[in-house]
């Protein structure tokens, strides 16, 4: 069965805490990238999207605050906030601006964990099933099988993948930078966004009625791809 790691964005200016919470989610199986300030935090959102931020308040020059206004204006993921112990104004105000939960310095590494098990549970619980049916077309991560009108589709396992993630995110734009990240792992940086265009036409032909006018995996100009449900 197919399973994608969450990727959990951590943003904190204190090296340390970085290191520390990194090590400790990616113990925990999820794809962990970092940022230490404001302005990074807000350009790796936008180009990873990733499933929760971890984000500390006190940020140099764009506080978290504000990271999270901005995050908050065109999305909807998970954070959770790293605060200092006096400060409840900010725990507040962090909550009415659509913080998920929030964690209060100094902390254990287990408590952070703990908290992105929880929101990331009542966000995004568990599918139920790993069958998915659109019309005649049949994507099973249990059995790693296509079938189209009845029919079994020849597919290479990286063509699944794709596949799989892009019908997990229906409607969901991603660039072929983010779906070499999310599909490709750890060996992305080695790829070259060449590779996604390349899956995506081979993908095209094989469930596609017109590959000329793709109605499943289609383009979004100047942006990426998306799955039409």
């Amino acid at each position: 069965m197919l399973s994608m790691p969450h990727t959990i964005l951590v943003v904190d200016d204190e090296p340390m805490v970085r290191e520390v919470v990194t090590r400790y989610l990616e113990r925990d199986g999820y794809r962990v990238e970092a940022a230490e300030d404001g302005r990074e935090a807000i350009e790796r959102c936008r180009r990873l999207q990733p499933d929760l931020v971890v984000l500390d308040v006190m940020l140099p020059e764009v506080d978290g605050l504000t990271v999270l206004r901005e995050l908050r204006a065109t999305s909807d993921t998970p954070v959770i906030l790293l605060t200092a112990r006096d400060d409840e104004t900010d725990r507040v105000l962090g909550l009415e601006l659509g913080a998920d939960d929030y964690v209060i310095k100094p902390f254990s590494p287990r408590e952070v964990s703990a908290r992105v098990k929880s929101v990331l549970r009542r966000a995004r619980p568990e599918a139920p099933t790993e069958r998915l049916e659109f019309g005649d077309l049949v994507v099973d991560a249990t059995t790693r099988e296509v079938s189209l009108a009845g029919g079994l589709v020849d597919l290479t396992p990286k063509e699944f993948d794709l596949l799989w993630f892009l019908a997990t995110h229906p409607r969901q734009v991603f660039s072929r930078g983010q779906l070499l990240q999310h599909v490709w792992g750890s060996s992305a940086e080695w790829q070259d966004p060449a590779t996604v265009t390349v899956h995506i036409g081979r993908l095209r032909t094989k469930i596609e009625p017109d590959t000329h006018r793709p109605t499943r995996i289609t383009t979004v100009w100047g942006v990426g791809y998306r799955f039409e449900p």
